[in-house]
């Protein structure tokens, strides 16, 4: 039945599996579809890394290779992302795990937001990315 109603009401089908948990009814729990729910908000917090990081890295690309338009937003939105991956890093520590992947993943990313946005052509741009986690995490670090 749970699982019908996993693939029907989603909705509808948390809230029973809740219920059942907090009621101590683990024989009646759909383990498998919860397990998968489980498994799913784990890469969603890993992809939530990835497009912070694919924005950091899109400015930072902005900034070295477009010096004529840097400004104070530029400025704000790259201590922005600095902030908020700070941030999601102290909420999801074991995500550091995962950095080598993740800042591969995002600047993949970078570079097709980086071409989009500049109008330079992606080959302007390195094919790895110049900056290591650590700079393109430094308050410091502004690429020339």
């Amino acid at each position: 039945m749970s699982s019908t109603l996993y693939d029907q009401d989603f909705f509808a089908w948390a809230n029973e599996q809740a219920a059942l948990l907090r009621a101590g009814k683990l024989d009646q729990i759909d383990v498998e579809n919860i397990a998968e729910e489980i498994e799913s908000m784990g890469r969603s917090e890993k992809n939530e890394l990835v497009n912070r990081l694919a924005v950091l890295l899109m400015l930072l690309l902005k900034w070295r290779y477009q010096p004529s338009f840097q400004s104070n937003g530029w400025r704000a939105s790259i201590d922005e992302q600095r902030y908020q991956i700070r941030r999601y890093m102290t909420q999801n520590p074991s995500l550091k795990s995962q950095l080598h992947e993740a800042m591969t993943d995002a600047y993949g990313l970078a570079l097709i937001r980086a071409d989009r946005e500049t109008g330079l052509g992606r080959s302007t741009f390195p094919q790895q990315s110049p900056f290591t986690f650590d700079q393109a995490m430094d308050q410091d670090f502004w690429p020339d």
